[in-house]
């Protein structure tokens, strides 16, 4: 029994759970990563400004097909070589960017791309992403002409118009909040030790951007985020609402753009549904992080909505098991 309560605390950072953590918290930030064009590569910055969409700049851009419906890398792998660079006080919370800021845009065998960030630009209507459709603003015909000849089909790049769209989070496990073009929700927190603990088991290690999280942390036990409900990072208070299932993109070599069956051939055998939530279906899925909302987003604007790198994580309530978290 000791045992098990000492467990418990060291989940919760030393508290107990729905009692704020007295001392040390159960973890510190160790990577922040924003993701500009979605299922494009990463950008790994010491710190993010939150907004009403999450963090700023996220999933902010979005490469579709001729039809306006979105490519990623569950159909066009080569997304993973796709590097993206943005100014680095673009990160800072009062930056505004100016006539000569841009979006550089770099894959193999092609020119540098450089996308204005303030120019204006003409609407493109009927943009789609999962369930959702509007119009997004059309980054010109340079832009499409760069992506046409990378993926070898039409393609353009579209930036989503925050003015006037809005594109709310699932209700029934976050109500009244929105996102750009992330898939569901506007953060997702993993654990470093979640991602040890995982390739102490396959034959060949995988880094974290198989898994494309937002926020990377460390010190806490595997698999702990599966059951922060509540957590405080920087005075800003996050909801975890979601487990994440995974899709096909986690068995994407991020460094070759090439298919593959793992890691998700091995999580089958101990992060399936079945496995951690036996009386739920969804039993083949698999599940690796945490959707997060952050509860100042919805509210008026404010300064100092800021993670950072070394940020340190307390966590405030949690879920009794992964069986119970929503998933």
């Amino acid at each position: 029994m000791e045992k098990a309560a000492s467990f418990l605390s060291s989940l919760l950072g030393g508290g107990g759970a729905g009692e704020e953590p007295a001392g040390e918290p159960a973890a510190t930030v160790a990577s922040i990563l924003i993701y500009p064009i979605k299922s494009c590569r990463g950008v790994s910055v010491p710190q993010a400004p939150v907004t009403s969409f999450g963090f700023r700049w996220d999933r902010q851009w979005l490469v579709v097909n001729a039809k306006g419906r979105a490519l990623t890398q569950r159909v066009e792998p080569k997304m993973a070589l796709v590097q993206v660079e943005l100014p680095p006080e673009a990160f800072h919370e009062d930056w505004q960017p100016t006539p000569d800021s841009c979006l550089v845009i770099r894959a193999p065998g092609m020119d540098a791309l450089k996308v204005p960030l303030a120019a204006e630009r003409p609407t493109l209507d009927d943009v789609s992403v999962w369930e959702w459709s509007g119009s997004a603003y059309d980054e010109g015909p340079e832009a499409a002409e760069w992506f046409s000849a990378y993926f070898g089909k039409p393609s353009r790049l579209v930036r989503f118009k925050e003015e006037s769209e809005v594109r709310p989070t699932n209700p029934e496990f976050a109500q009244g909040y929105k996102i750009t073009f992330t898939d569901c929700f506007p953060f997702l927190i993993a654990s470093q030790g979640s991602l040890d603990a995982l390739n102490e088991l396959l034959k060949e290690p995988v880094p974290i951007n198989r898994f494309r999280p937002n926020i990377l942390v460390d010190g806490c036990d595997p698999y702990s985020e599966d059951l922060w409900k509540t957590l405080k990072i920087n005075k800003l208070n996050f909801q975890g609402v979601k487990l994440c299932d995974r899709c096909k993109v986690p068995t994407v070599n991020q460094e070759k753009g090439e298919y593959g069956t793992e890691p998700t051939e091995t999580m089958l055998t101990f992060r399936s549904g079945e496995v951690i939530r036996p009386s739920h279906k969804n039993k083949q899925k698999v599940y690796f992080g945490q959707n997060l909302v952050c509860k100042e987003s919805v509210s008026s604007k404010g300064k100092g909505r800021v993670v950072k790198v070394g940020d340190p994580v307390y966590v405030l309530q949690t879920y009794p098991s992964p069986n119970e978290a929503p998933a």
